[in-house]
């Protein structure tokens, strides 16, 4: 498929079938991508596993070997960020609400609030805090691993109603983000996020809820494709194993009920070989049934395995998965998940550092969510923010960006539903549902904004300074040079050059012949406004291309 096609907004009457759509015909498998990286194949690594990637950090990493480049990228610190912190004023918060005791600059967090306009407030303010952890990103893998892991283990502010929880769940994914998918598993079970999410806390042998039960197969651990296949009956026996875990709203504290819990032995289907979790009767019992239900689950090895590399597939190379590449590398990548006990950085360091990753036809191959165009712009191109003393135009500025990504249909801590954002999962679509008639105008609307006029708060001015990103190029008094080097890191896939010739001669020469004229205006700092307006067309029309919409 060409892949500017896609960007003309125009659909063929009969689409083509699940079976045809995106195919790549792509061969190579997990052998190990030998050399150095490429000033290029550094590109792709970066974009693929973080938000953007500046030109600072595609200089350090060209000319790293590919091992000690991916070591680098998945060596994540033991810490965690501050936790967000209350941005925003007591106006129209009732009186006696705990939340007027949290001062202005303070986290909330550890205060409970059972008010709608602090929790409405405390919503936005966790929002804007995690697209600030994007943009303030170190250089690894952990941002772009938690937001896989928010779309895998998905929460609704909207449902869940007390952002604290929110919060908590975010550093839990952020924390395990690595880690062993096994744990994880029991850690999300007996989340307070997540009993709240899917009705866990109402669970009771009097009222089985068969929420987290259902969705703890079909979406976390199994997937639903398998045959055979967990049974209704499955899903009834889990959440019988599940009963008793409470939440005190008044309080944000999760406890156990054991009058409340199934003391009964549950029996379970011929697909887990007939299995009986015995019952027991107190909270340590209650977490050993837990323990059980998970142990029985991950014996199906294969299912657990290939459902979960599957998607760490369709979020770091591309959406569809022919029958040469499940046999090359869905395969041997889940027995490489099963024989390390479960651990997801195995995994992912054969997958980065492979052939199949580095390969042509999975470069520029995926387009950019709505976060990572909005996070990788301001990252790419270096837009400065209000540092943390000034948090309420800091916050501010996150918002504004947050409210963008919403608006194309990636809200960050309200994904649309329990199976997360559709690009993941949409036969046939996939990635391509990010593009309608809705979203590209609001995306161009966007970039044009930031590279033209800015978004203005108190006096300060959220805005790409496109005469300081030109000044990291060496050659930028060049313009044949400039506009390649401007291209090699802002987009991903190739463009001719009779295509670059035009857009110089029509941008940076303004219909002028020789180099010449755009040199010495470079050069001479009375021409330094007449230099900005071509610079910010330059970079306007290279953001409206179908190339920058590609990672």
């Amino acid at each position: 498929m060409d892949r500017r096609e896609f960007f003309t907004l125009k659909r063929k009457a009969k689409a083509p079938s699940a079976q045809t759509f995106g195919l790549r015909q792509i061969y190579s498998g997990l052998a190990p991508q030998l050399g150095n990286l490429s000033a290029q194949q550094a590109a792709h690594l970066l974009k693929r596993t973080m938000f953007g990637a500046t030109k600072a950090d595609i200089d350090h990493f060209t000319g790293m070997s590919i091992a000690t480049a991916v070591s680098t990228l998945l060596n994540v610190p033991a810490g965690l960020p501050a936790p967000p912190v209350k941005n925003y004023d007591n106006t129209d918060i009732e009186a006696g609400d705990p939340d007027l005791t949290v001062a202005q600059g303070a986290t909330w967090v550890n205060t409970v609030s059972k008010g709608v306009v602090p929790n409405f407030q405390r919503g936005k303010s966790i929002k804007c805090w995690w697209l600030g952890q994007m943009i303030n990103q170190e250089t690894n893998i952990r941002e772009k691993m938690t937001m896989f892991w928010h779309n895998h283990w998905t929460s609704e502010i909207n449902v869940i109603e007390r952002p604290s929880f929110a919060y908590e769940y975010s550093q839990l994914l952020r924390q395990d983000a690595l880690g062993n998918f096994k744990k994880m598993v029991k850690d999300v079970t007996l989340n307070k996020c997540m009993l709240r999410y899917l009705n866990g806390y109402l669970n009771s042998k009097n009222a089985p809820d068969e929420n987290y039960a259902r969705e703890l197969q079909e979406l976390f651990t199994l997937g639903k494709e398998n045959n055979p296949n967990y049974t209704e009956e499955d899903v009834k026996a889990a959440a019988r194993v599940l009963t008793g875990w409470k939440l005190d709203m008044d309080t944000e504290l999760m406890s156990f009920k054991p009058e409340d819990h199934d003391k009964n032995s549950k029996t379970f289907s011929s697909f887990y070989n007939g299995t009986v979790i015995a019952g027991r009767s107190d909270a340590t019992g209650a977490d050993a049934e837990v323990d059980d239900l998970i142990n029985m689950i991950f014996a199906k090895t294969t299912e657990v395995s290939e459902f979960i590399v599957k998607k760490l597939y369709r979020w770091f190379v591309y959406y569809t998965i022919e029958a040469d590449t499940y046999t090359n590398v869905i395969k041997p990548l889940a027995q490489t998940f099963v024989r390390s006990g479960w651990e997801i950085k195995p995994v992912l360091e054969q997958l980065l550092s492979s052939e199949h990753f580095f390969d042509p036809l999975s470069q520029g191959c995926l387009i950019k969510s709505p976060l990572d165009l909005i996070v990788g712009m301001v990252r790419e191109f270096k837009v400065v923010f209000p540092d943390a003393s000034d948090y309420v135009n800091q916050y501010g500025m996150w918002d504004f960006l947050q409210d963008q990504s919403a608006k194309m249909q990636q809200d960050i801590c309200d994904p649309p539903n329990v199976a997360g954002w559709p690009a993941y999962y949409q036969i046939p679509m996939f990635h391509e549902t990010w593009i309608n008639h809705d979203t590209m105008p609001r995306r161009s609307k966007l970039s044009d904004q930031l590279i033209l006029t800015g978004y203005m708060r108190n006096t300060l001015n959220l805005v790409i300074d496109p005469v300081a990103f030109t000044r990291q190029f060496p050659n930028a008094g060049d313009p044949n040079l400039l506009i390649s080097d401007v291209m090699d890191v802002l987009y991903r896939v190739p463009v001719s050059d009779a295509r670059k010739a035009t857009i110089k001669s029509q941008i940076l020469l303004t219909g002028q012949t020789t180099d010449s004229y755009w040199t010495d205006a470079w050069n001479n700092p009375a021409e330094l406004g007449s230099v900005t307006t071509r610079l910010q067309t330059l970079y306007k029309y290279l953001m409206t291309l179908a190339e920058y919409q590609l990672a």
